[in-house]
């Protein structure tokens, strides 16, 4: 039986909300069907109050054992690094102790969404609360735990990034470390099953894309790329390959993607929306094309672009059907 401890830091919850969307099968018996022990969760579990105190205190003294520690939300370590910011209730000392102190007795270290991984929208601005991620404070390695911190099984924090995650990359996760398998881990410690994705991988507007038959508003068609700040051929992701809900996806709900599972995707200094571009040409191209071949083919592409897509591009519906040649 593989134990799990889940503990809720700075942030949101959206996490756990998403989590509880897993579906065939859901959360209870996926656990069980892994061997999982959900020891507690603030949120899920009955026991609060001293039941939860104890709990956490046997633990740390090493009288429970603890196989996955999965932290949701970020470290707030203000003020002026006492963590006091953020309290365990009844308990005297912050979550921020608690988390330094129990990640050391944890085979392994899963930083459950962005803010854990990174710092995300808690460390957005000015970040008054001085938040980290576990491992990462942004882009730059170290956060709470030092950039060569490992987990008792051999692995640094697991960055399972995404705001809010994915359920099936948290599952997939916690399922491969059950069962003891080899979990590779991408550049910023993101597992590479989803990692090694780009959220464009079925997108449902690719064929707007491979025209540049472009969006100029929400709501329309078209690619949203060249102007409403999509970065889906940048961002790490199989979210269009793996549907949320098994149905839906930012870029399929007409939403730019706003590349959620990179650090610092909270503060893209221009609006979510606005594609920054110089001299009318977009900043942000794709992650695996030089610029100088993505502006040829982007010309040569507008100037194919099938009237069906110009049209629809610009348009909340289909209004040109394809048109169907009959056979001879």
């Amino acid at each position: 039986m593989t134990t799990m401890l889940w503990l809720q830091t700075s942030g949101c919850g959206g996490c756990t909300m998403s989590l509880l969307c897993a579906e065939n099968p859901g959360l209870p018996d996926l656990l069980a069907d892994a061997g999982i022990r959900l020891l507690w969760h603030p949120a899920l579990s009955v026991e609060t109050g001293a039941e939860a105190r104890s709990l956490l205190e046997r633990i740390e003294r090493g009288e429970t054992h603890l196989d996955i520690l999965c932290v949701e939300g970020a470290i707030a370590r203000g003020p002026k690094g006492t963590g006091r910011y953020q309290m365990l209730s009844g308990t005297g000392r912050s979550l921020m102790d608690w988390v330094a102190s129990l990640a050391p007795l944890a085979t392994h270290v899963v930083a459950v969404g962005s803010c854990a991984a990174f710092g995300g929208v808690t460390a957005a601005g000015g970040n008054p609360s001085d938040a980290v991620g576990l491992q990462y404070d942004g882009t730059h390695p170290g956060g709470l735990l030092p950039a060569g911190w490992r987990a008792k099984g051999g692995l640094p924090v697991i960055n399972v990034a995404g705001c809010p995650t994915h359920p099936g990359w948290v599952t997939e996760t916690l399922m491969m470390l059950a069962a003891g398998e080899v979990l590779p881990l991408d550049g910023y410690q993101r597992p590479r099953f989803y990692a090694d994705h780009l959220v464009h991988h079925g997108c449902p507007k690719n064929e707007f894309y491979e025209y540049k038959a472009s969006a100029r508003e929400l709501s329309q068609m078209g690619c949203m790329m060249e102007n409403l700040g999509c970065i889906g051929t940048q961002a790490v992701g199989d979210c269009n390959t793996r549907p949320w809900n098994g149905e839906g996806s930012c870029t399929k709900g007409g939403y730019p993607c706003i590349n959620c599972t990179a650090p610092e995707f909270e503060d893209p200094r221009h609006a979510f929306t606005e594609t920054p571009k110089i001299a009318g040409i977009p900043v942000g191209l794709p992650t695996d094309m030089p610029k100088a071949w993505f502006m040829a083919l982007a010309s040569l592409s507008k100037a194919a672009t099938p009237d069906r897509l110009g049209r629809n591009a610009v348009a909340d519906h289909i209004v040109v059907p394809p048109t169907l040649r009959k056979p001879k």
